[in-house]
């Protein structure tokens, strides 16, 4: 092997480690941000878990600590940092600890708490030690107006638990939802808490809605944080082809282990956890179609 060649090679492994040692030395990205929706609407991401939190003259209308057991001062601070003016309201999107474990700081700070009476009634039971009890429930709708904004809280029955929330903001055209409206995601895992078909007409009420911007609790693909009605409309079509193709497997008396090997939705396969979630999706519409549960 040549002197220049031998040289060659030595370099590049000096470059490769230095490379590496100043990649190694670089901060690691922060786990949250906040990004910027319109004038005086917010996203919070922490990790995977997202918010929205609303600016008007009075005060802060926040949603959901998403502290999945993490403390809440990033929230706080994120708020802090675009006003100073307080935080009035913190609205749950349902009763999933995941979401809404946290709560005490913004409590501390005078917050009134919001949910579903359902959502109310869950946490009452479980007593969770991490979750703060909501100050008002909502049975169907009710409007929070704070600052000239008003935030609309609609029920459209059960979906993704018996208490889900679809926080509308009727100037800005946005929705705020969580769990049950993904961008481009089959549903998660065994549908845990996910009532058949129910969510399925939930999702014709929420697109029958005027919105155009919707705010999920996690981001799709890409980190993408906001959708739009089309999103709803193919985890609607996603759901009607699931199931389907589900009922049509049980008619013809196939077993869970069939159904899940060959039960394909090709459309969807670019969606991510396609190939890890589907069985589990199957699994639920099939207790459904065959055990009506």
């Amino acid at each position: 092997m040549s002197r220049i060649h031998v040289a060659g090679i030595t370099t590049a492994i000096i470059a490769s480690a230095l490379a590496a040692t100043a990649q190694a030395q670089q901060p690691a990205a922060p786990p949250f941000a906040t990004i910027k929706v319109t004038d005086n609407v917010y996203i919070f991401r922490y990790g995977n878990h997202q918010s929205m939190f609303i600016v008007t003259p009075a005060g802060v209308i926040a949603t959901d600590p998403i502290s999945e057991r993490r403390p809440a001062k990033p929230y706080i601070d994120a708020i802090q940092a675009v006003t100073k003016a307080p935080i009035k309201y913190v609205i749950y999107s349902h009763s999933h600890f995941d979401h809404i474990a946290g709560g005490k700081p913004f409590k501390d700070l005078g917050a009134t708490f919001v949910a579903h009476a359902n959502a109310k009634a869950r946490i009452a039971a479980r007593k969770p030690d991490d979750v703060v009890i909501p100050d008002q429930v909502v049975d169907g709708k009710k409007n929070v107006t704070l600052g000239g904004t008003t935030l609309e809280l609609n029920y459209v029955g059960k979906n993704h638990s018996d208490s889900t929330l679809v926080m509308r903001l009727p100037k800005e055209k946005i929705i705020f939802t969580v769990d049950w409206i993904p961008i481009q995601g089959v549903q998660f895992r065994g549908m845990a808490d996910t009532y058949v078909p129910d969510i399925e007409e939930g999702l014709k009420k929420v697109i029958a809605m005027e919105w155009e911007t919707l705010i999920p609790g996690h981001p799709g693909p890409g980190g993408k944080q906001t959708g739009t009605k089309d999103n709803a409309r193919d985890q609607l079509a996603y759901l009607q082809d699931l199931s389907a193709a589900v009922k049509q497997a049980v008619s013809e008396s196939k077993s869970y282990a069939d159904a899940q090997k060959e039960i394909k939705l090709p459309k969807y396969e670019a969606w991510p956890n396609y190939n890890t979630f589907l069985p589990m999706n199957i699994e639920r519409y099939f207790d459904f179609w065959n055990r009506g549960i």
